[in-house]
């Protein structure tokens, strides 16, 4: 209510950081620092261990080309860890600590419930200063940037809570300490502008990466761009959708090729969802088409053909 009294700021102030301090105390003991040795050079990041056991989420390009790996702790406790695998489209890695004592674990929350402008605390070791807590808000949902090999990472979290080297890898957390992101990137010469790997994300690749060791994906063998459906056969066809995927090079072959995909069609769905761009065409691309026949219908030359392809798994 517009007449309702105000707090003394004192009073907000004190619980806001009785959020913070408790979040931290929740989720503090389980960020590690990592550190790596590679040929005659090395470099640090952050972790989250996710297990007693000795999992920790980190980034793939904190470990990517390591040769040794040591942890430690926030109490200090230092111990080497393996790689167990690492998923550079998404750029999170899991590795395994080589230890036989419990270490403290972090909790995984459901980032499907962030909100923009809730409390968002991000716990690392930025710059080898191990432990540092920065807090802000979640600024965005649903962010995507580009990640190795040019595919686009999707559904990062977007925050103003400060990351600096060393923070990859790290926890971003709720209000109730729960780790609802790993910390992956920030842009250079702006300000508030980091992001992390959504929890969700983050339970997907953790899942692919004990089973598998790597995360499958599939792939129809073809290359593509965002076009636009030209306005004339779209009303002819009575298409929704504005854009689509223009085919500029099939693989001699693949399961594309095979199925009569040929350059030069206009990609307009698979398997019955919309491929609005590229980054539809990836996010349908999961291991679980790999195998599953689906149904893609092109334009070609204005007219609507469909064809039967069956993605295989990417190398």
């Amino acid at each position: 209510m517009l007449d309702a009294p105000i707090p003394p700021d004192g009073v907000l102030l004190d619980a806001y950081s009785v959020a913070v301090t408790a979040a931290v105390e929740r989720a503090g003991p389980a960020v590690v620092n990592v550190a790596i040795r590679a040929g005659r050079g090395g470099g640090a990041g952050s972790g989250v261990i996710v297990s007693p056991d000795g999992l920790i989420l980190t980034n793939s390009h904190v470990v990517r080309g390591a040769g040794t790996i040591l942890v430690a702790t926030a109490e200090g406790r230092r111990m080497p860890a393996r790689l167990l695998g690492d998923d550079p489209d998404t750029d999170l890695a899991l590795l395994r600590a080589e230890t036989e004592a419990a270490l403290p674990a972090a909790t995984l929350g459901d980032s499907a419930l962030l909100r923009p402008g809730q409390l968002a605390i991000a716990i690392g070791n930025p710059l080898g200063f191990s432990s540092t807590v920065t807090a802000g808000v979640v600024s965005a949902l649903g962010r995507t940037l580009t990640g190795a090999g040019g595919r686009p990472i999707e559904d990062l979290v977007q925050t103003d809570a400060a990351l600096n080297p060393g923070n990859s890898g790290g926890a971003l957390v709720d209000s109730r300490g729960q780790v609802v992101g790993i910390n992956t990137a920030m842009i250079g010469g702006a300000q508030g502008l980091c992001f992390a790997v959504a929890s969700n994300t983050a339970l997907v690749v953790l899942g692919q990466l004990i089973r598998f060791g790597r995360v499958r994906r599939a792939r129809l063998g073809l290359s593509g761009q965002l076009e636009a459906i030209p306005r004339r056969f779209a009303r002819l066809h009575g298409l929704d959708q504005a854009t689509g995927v223009l085919v500029t090079e099939v693989q001699r072959g693949s399961p594309a090729d095979r199925a009569g995909v040929e350059r030069g069609d206009l990609l307009l769905s698979a398997a019955g969802e919309p491929m609005l761009g590229v980054d539809s065409l990836l996010r349908w691309l999961t291991g679980d088409r790999v195998g599953e026949p689906a149904e893609l219908v092109v334009l070609r030359r204005g007219d609507l053909r469909r064809f039967r392809a069956t993605p295989e798994e990417r190398a």
